[in-house]
Parts: C-alpha cells; sequence; structure tokens
C-alpha cells in the first residue's frame, strides 16, 4: 500500500486575519479596504482604505444584550496614534470592564454616521450654511458670508467632480495637490494657477469647518504642507492716451456698438473717472447720491458692497456727475446704473462682458466693446489701474491715490505709517485729498479726449466732453 503522503497547499490568510499589528503595516498600501485583527490585543482591528487611511476600532460584547459592538478609536497617525496607542486605549477601555465600557461608545451610530459623509454631502451643508442670513454690524441681514457665491462656484466647479463621491474622511493632501495640479495643467478648462489658488482656498475652508467641533466629520484638514504655487503675475494693462480717446469716443458711437446699452458704457466710464470697483459703482442708488447740485458731491457706498467691508465716500468730479446725470435722464428707476430688464442694477458682469463680447461654447456671439473699436482687451479693474496711473503721472502723493482706490496706504511722502494708526486712530476720509485727485483725473481725461481719436471720423464722432 502506497503510504506517501501528499502535504496539503497552505491556505492564504484571509482579507480580515489576524496578524501583529504594526506601524508599517498601517502604512502599506492596499488595492482594496481591507481589516486586520490584533493577535496581541484580543479585539482591536485596524481598517485600511484604498486611500491609505487608517483606523483603529474595537470590538466587545456588551453584556447586557449580548450583542457584539464596535468602537471607534481614531485614524492612525505616526506622530500622535500609532498602533501603541491603541492597545492602551483598548487595555484601558477592558479595565473598565461593564456598563462603564459600554456608556464609552453611546452614540456609536451618529459618530459613525458622521464619518460615512461624502464631500458632496458636506458640501452642501457648508453651502447652505454660508448663505444663511445673519445680523451684520450695520443691522442688515445677509448671507452669513458675503462672498459664498465665488467658494461655491469653486466646491463646485472643482472639488465635487473630483471627491464628491468620496467619504471626506478618506481625502489626502495627495488628492488635494493632485486636484491643484490637474487645475493648472488645464484639465479643468484653461490652465489657471489663480484657480488652482482658490481651489485651495474654498477646500481648506470646507475641511477645517467639517473637523469643527459639534460636525467632526473629518478628523483633520487634508490640506495641509502642500506643495507651493507659482506666484501669479499680476496684471499691468493700462490704456495709452491714444486708446483712452479711441475707448471714450467709441463709447458714444451708438451705431458700432449698438448691441451694448448705453448705462452699460456709461458705467465704463464711470469706473474710469471715479476708480470704483464695478461691484460699488453699480449697485449706486439715487439715495446714495449726495449734494449732487452742490460744490462737493459725492456717492456713499455702503459696506455691504465694499470689498473691504467699510462704507466709501467717493468725491465726484464734475466729469463723474455729468455721467450720473446721463444715466438718470429719462429714468424713474432707483439705480443709478438700472438694467434694462426692470428697476435692478446692470448685473455684476455686464461691464466685463461687454468689454470681451458675448461667447458661447467658444464661439462669439456677440463682439466685445475692445474688438469692435479694435483696442487691446482689458477688463473694467483695467480702468482703475489706467486712472491711478494717470493721477500718479500727474504728481499726487501714492496715499492719496490708494485712499482713493480705497487701498490701505502703508506709506506717505516715503514715509512708513504704522498700520494700527489707518486701522485704529485716522478714521478721517481725506475727502479733500481724494477730491483733488479724481478732480485732476477729469481734468486730465477731458486734455486727452479732446483731441481727434485715431481712427474716428471727426465729423461723424464730435468729442464730447461730457458724459
Amino acid at each position: 500500500m502506497d503510504t506517501t503522503t501528499v502535504p496539503s497547499p497552505a491556505r492564504k490568510r484571509g482579507r480580515n486575519s489576524s496578524v501583529i499589528l504594526t506601524d508599517r503595516l498601517c502604512e502599506k498600501r492596499v488595492a482594496k479596504r481591507s481589516k486586520f485583527y490584533d493577535r496581541k490585543c484580543r479585539g482591536l482591528y485596524v481598517s485600511i482604505t484604498t486611500a491609505g487611511v487608517a483606523t483603529f476600532s474595537f470590538k466587545f460584547t456588551d453584556r447586557q444584550t449580548g450583542k457584539q459592538r464596535t468602537g471607534w478609536l481614531g485614524v492612525y497617525n505616526p506622530e500622535t496614534f500609532t498602533v501603541e496607542d491603541a492597545r492602551s486605549r483598548v487595555y484601558g477601555l477592558k479595565a473598565m470592564g461593564g456598563e462603564a465600557l459600554v456608556e464609552t461608545f453611546p452614540d456609536q451610530k451618529v459618530a459613525k454616521a458622521k464619518r460615512g459623509r461624502t464631500v458632496g454631502e458636506i458640501i452642501d451643508e457648508r453651502i447652505k450654511w454660508m448663505k444663511t442670513p445673519v445680523k451684520k454690524p450695520d443691522g442688515e441681514m445677509r448671507p452669513r458670508l458675503e462672498s459664498w457665491d465665488n467658494t461655491a462656484s469653486h466646491l463646485n466647479r472643482f472639488i465635487r467632480p473630483r471627491l464628491g463621491k468620496k467619504l471626506a474622511m478618506e481625502v489626502t493632501k495627495h488628492d488635494i495637490a493632485t486636484l491643484s495640479n490637474d487645475i493648472i495643467a488645464g484639465k479643468f478648462g484653461r490652465p489657471s494657477v489663480s484657480n488652482a489658488r482658490h481651489m485651495r482656498k474654498a477646500a481648506s475652508g470646507l475641511f477645517n469647518w467639517a473637523a469643527e467641533a459639534g460636525r467632526d466629520y473629518v478628523t483633520a484638514s487634508p490640506c495641509v504642507n502642500l506643495p507651493k504655487l507659482d506666484p501669479e503675475h499680476p496684471r499691468t494693462r493700462v490704456l495709452s492716451e491714444d486708446e483712452i480717446k479711441v475707448f471714450w469716443h467709441g463709447l458714444d458711437d451708438d451705431v458700432l456698438l449698438a448691441s451694448w446699452d448705453r448705462r452699460t458704457r456709461l458705467a465704463l466710464k464711470f469706473e474710469l473717472v471715479t476708480m470704483l470697483r464695478s461691484r460699488e459703482l453699480l449697485g449706486a442708488r439715487r439715495d446714495e447720491l449726495a449734494d449732487l447740485d452742490g460744490d462737493i458731491p459725492r456717492l456713499d457706498v455702503p459696506l455691504k458692497r465694499v470689498k473691504k467691508r467699510r462704507v466709501i465716500q467717493q468725491p465726484l468730479s464734475d466729469l463723474a456727475v455729468e455721467i450720473v446725470r446721463e444715466a438718470l435722464r429719462g429714468s424713474n428707476k432707483q439705480f443709478v446704473f438700472a438694467s434694462p430688464l426692470g428697476d435692478q442694477p446692470l448685473h455684476r458682469k455686464a461691464m466685463a462682458d461687454a468689454l470681451r463680447g458675448d461667447k458661447r461654447k467658444g464661439k462669439v456671439r456677440t463682439p466685445g466693446i475692445c474688438a469692435l473699436l479694435g483696442l487691446k482687451p482689458f477688463t473694467p479693474h483695467d480702468l482703475r489701474r489706467t486712472a491711478a496711473t494717470l493721477a500718479g503721472d500727474l504728481g499726487f502723493d501714492d496715499a492719496w491715490i490708494a485712499k482713493c482706490l480705497d487701498h490701505a496706504a502703508s506709506k506717505k511722502s516715503e514715509v512708513v505709517v504704522p498700520s494700527v494708526t489707518g486701522k485704529v486712530y485716522n478714521h478721517s476720509k481725506r475727502m479733500k485729498e481724494k477730491r483733488a485727485v479724481l478732480d485732476g483725473i477729469a481734468a486730465e481725461l477731458r486734455r486727452i479726449v479732446g483731441a481727434s481719436a485715431p481712427g474716428i471720423d471727426p465729423e461723424k464722432h464730435q468729442p464730447r466732453l461730457a458724459a
């Protein structure tokens, strides 16, 4: 009889096998979510996701019900929560025994539900939180974060498509860095370092908010120690005198620019003359105009429309007053630059769209003002820079110009001024200085546009010094 024995093949260790847990094991990469139970400490196990997140949990039997329960211990961190830390925690829990052990995890289902939230779910909750109206210092009820729509745009355009279905607690800094690199590489449209920077800011706000006590959707933000982005190059576009001539007189050509509303064109002039931001001037109301018929006309911009959330009192030059008067002529609407669609201000992008044109799917439907006038493309913000440059060329102090731009001036006459002076003690609007600058710009613009402009038929386009 053949007594040869054939050894049976060794069985593969199961996916949820028992091993001696080590820190190195917690840092390994797995093809699919895996659980490893610790031989040294009964009941302790680690769950490792494909994203490389290792989570410690503890299984025990509830003696009152006879059912097995699971207690969540924490996420592996080589510096703050290692395998030995998890074992020590379990030993301590076992020493408590009985009811005390059960009471340690009373909200296990709630905690598990929080940890199971996807990025898309917390984005929805974050947006709802941001746009919830709260009482502001001026007494008005406005969204908690007034720029919530911009933040929501970056969350929805970049983070949701890539990470929306992923569990929030599984997102790593590698995910954020990869998304940032893809934005810069143009995988989300035009390559943009600015969009990558804004995405990171939105993501950081999202995960810091999600980690706050009371939410605990994540244990820590993954937006830490990310690679530095390349610096963005500031725009330097300034219109030359010839371009200002073409632009100013071109805005008066109702035939050539028939596609663009007259009040939109007046708003562009107004930005060049007043140095206000688009958002600040487009919402201007009749009741915000002061002393329009007097010697010291001005526009009071409420803080809710101002970037730095502070009231701006902007003096109006005689040229600015002429623009306002034309914008109000024949209108009974409350807004100076009213939309043709009703008693509401022009859309916040109306001026930018008018300059660059209307495009759909990459095709130009309505040529922009720059193209129609043969000008190198520029933005409404470039008009502010152009006005500031004119003021500088006229010899005005940088600190005066900064006040007109609503910038915090740090120097005056080459002398450094402590920042606390401007923030706490000096609340003067420096109206005389601002008025001097804006009156000087108005006079310079009158000089520039008073001459015939290249490319403009002087008989067809008579120089119109007023609006």
